[in-house]
């Protein structure tokens, strides 16, 4: 990825929630002339100041480490909704973060109950097992 590539990403996710460079460049934490050599390509950003830009656009500090070339992007089921979500441009920046929680909310729950379902399961196995085994023992005395 192109350091001027990660630049213009972050213009086009600043304009689009109306920030300017100043506001945008106070929220991050970064200078407003080091704001805008970034957003213009001159400066390839750390991934400390790509977290501070991250926070302050209100968007995954993933989606800025993968456009600047920090992290491979993911390729999963749930990365192509996430990327579809974020995409949505008749959606807010706002309102594409509260969907993405709901629905990374709704992944957690459902694999918290799978896991608690499993684990009843297991322990239901092997109760009987148990049972029959302290019987044996009781029984040969």
């Amino acid at each position: 990825m192109k350091v001027r590539d990660v630049g213009a990403f972050i213009r086009d996710q600043r304009r689009s929630v109306g920030l300017s460079v100043r506001k945008l460049a106070s929220m991050a934490g970064v200078s407003n002339p080091y704001l805008s050599q970034i957003e213009r390509g001159l400066r390839r950003p750390s991934a400390d100041i790509l977290n501070g830009i991250a926070k302050a656009l209100r968007i995954s500090a993933e989606t800025l480490y993968v456009q600047a070339g920090i992290l491979d992007e993911r390729k999963s089921k749930d990365d192509d909704l996430v990327s579809a979500i974020l995409a949505d441009p008749a959606i807010t920046e706002r309102q594409k973060q509260v969907l993405v929680q709901i629905y990374s909310t709704f992944r957690a729950e459902t694999d918290r109950r799978r896991q608690a379902r499993r684990r009843l399961r297991t322990e239901a196995a092997a109760t009987p097992a148990a049972a029959s085994v302290a019987l044996e023992g009781k029984q040969g005395r």
